[in-house]
């Protein structure tokens, strides 16, 4: 029962800690406080000192290898998997460069990632990845 609390726990506290990189980034509803280079070092930073999750290492990864990644951060469930995704996501549409298209693209892997994990259909992931692969699919 004792590790059942403790996984249980975990899995909050990381869900709490992308929130939150992600509320300090972007702010509210409105523009962005920060530049998107600005965005990206301090979402790199936070994710690292908050998780010890080397985005810069993550964003080099194939498919099978961020699975593995991802796996091996206690904590990480699918709906935590899915704020990442959004949150890497959000960073590449943020950007107007060419290194946007590798966030949107790992973004995306991170989302089917949750769909081979997942047992339950999600329109919302569904519909994330609609907006990545359209994206991804015009012409730069």
């Amino acid at each position: 029962m004792e590790q059942k609390d403790y996984l249980l726990r975990e899995i909050e506290k990381l869900g709490i800690v992308i929130r939150a990189i992600q509320q300090k980034i972007f702010g509210g509803s409105g523009p962005p406080a920060l530049s998107p280079e600005r965005q990206e070092a301090e979402a790199r930073e936070m994710l690292f000192s908050e998780m010890n999750f080397d985005l810069d290492r993550f964003l080099q990864m194939d498919l099978a290898e961020s699975e593995k990644y991802v796996n091996g951060f206690k904590g990480f469930s699918i709906e935590n998997i899915e704020a990442l995704a959004a949150f890497i996501a959000k960073i590449g549409f943020s950007k107007q460069s060419e290194p946007s298209r590798t966030y949107l693209e790992k973004a995306l892997q991170l989302f089917e990632i949750c769909n081979m994990k997942s047992k339950t259909f999600s329109f919302e992931r569904e519909n994330h990845i609609s907006a990545l692969s359209s994206a991804l699919a015009k012409p730069d």
